[in-house]
Order: structure tokens, then sequence, then C-alpha cells
């Protein structure tokens, strides 16, 4: 296995890590807080760090294809579902995110069974960062942050709304591909 592949199981196998850490005491445990935030911020670096290495040495292989995005949307939604539970993001926004994701895997699924690949937008992301400094903000919980972490939601929720209809409007022909 290749260091990007390991890279992207690493991540997952933090996933556990930081929800454990975030979510114990009922998020009321600021030194672990810290700990969940650090394990956030190193699991999203591995995100930007495997797919660098991955073209700069052409390690790209079908396995990190397949689980690089989905290791990043474990990794996201865990955080989102998390942040539900401690009262800090209201669920509707998170419902609207993950639909968003539901409905771009839908795409790509559609357009590999048609020999297609959807390569992820600059919208996209985009969203991704925005959303991975929303939660590390929202974990930090400092009083003075506040303003700007429920700005990143917010410009986050924009640009999951913006990526999706970027992605639908790009691909469409993929949907009406087959007779539907």
């Amino acid at each position: 296995m290749n260091l990007p592949n390991k890279l992207t199981l690493l991540r997952v196998i933090m996933i556990p890590f930081f929800v454990v850490c975030l979510l114990w005491d009922s998020g009321q445990n600021q030194t672990l807080r810290y700990v969940a935030a650090v394990i956030f911020i190193a699991a999203s670096l591995t995100d930007m760090l495997d797919g660098k290495i991955a073209r700069k040495y052409n390690l790209v292989t079908n396995f990190g294809k397949f689980m690089d995005p989905l290791a990043d949307k474990l990794l996201v939604c865990s955080a989102l579902i998390c942040l539900i539970e401690l009262g800090q993001l209201p669920a509707w926004m998170v419902i609207v995110i993950i639909s968003r994701e539901f409905i771009i895997s839908g795409f790509r699924l559609i357009a590999s069974d048609n020999g297609v690949v959807i390569a992820a937008s600059y919208w996209g992301k985009f969203k991704t960062t925005f959303q991975m400094i929303a939660v590390i903000l929202l974990i930090f919980d400092f009083e003075v942050l506040r303003p700007l972490a429920t700005a990143c939601v917010w410009i986050a929720l924009a640009l999951t709304v913006i990526s999706l209809v970027d992605y639908i409007w790009k691909n469409r022909g993929i949907l009406t591909e087959g007779g539907m």
C-alpha cells in the first residue's frame, strides 16, 4: 500500500478518536476538545497531503480514488453530527450538507457507470475548506471566535448549495443518458 493510501486510512482511523474526544463529558472537557481539534486538524491535513503526494509521484490508485473522498465525507460528517449533539449546529444545516454529499456521490456513481469521471470542482474544494475551518472554530468554541465561526458555517452552507448546483449543471447530460 502506498503512502497516500496509508494517509487516507489513517484519516479514517482518526475519526473515532476525534469523536470520543469531542463528545467526552458532553463536550464539557475543554482539554479533550483541544485534543479533538488537533486530531481534526491533523486528519484534515492528511487530506491535503495524500492528494498532493499521489499526484506528484503518480501514485493515484483506484483505492485512493474511492477511499479519499469517502474518508473526507466521514470526517466532516462525523464532526458536523457531533456538533449537532453539542448544540452548536442546527440539524437542518447538517442535513443540507450531508444531502449534498449523497447527491454528488450518486451522480458520480451514475457517471462512473457511463465511463465518465467527475472531478472535484473548485466550488467543492472551497466548500470543504470552509467546512473544515468552521468545524475547527466550533470545536475551540472561543467566545471571541463565535462570529467568525458563524460566518464560516454560513459560507460553507452557501458553497454547499453552489457546488451542488454547479455539479448538476455541468454534468446534467449524465442524467439524460440512457433514456432518463
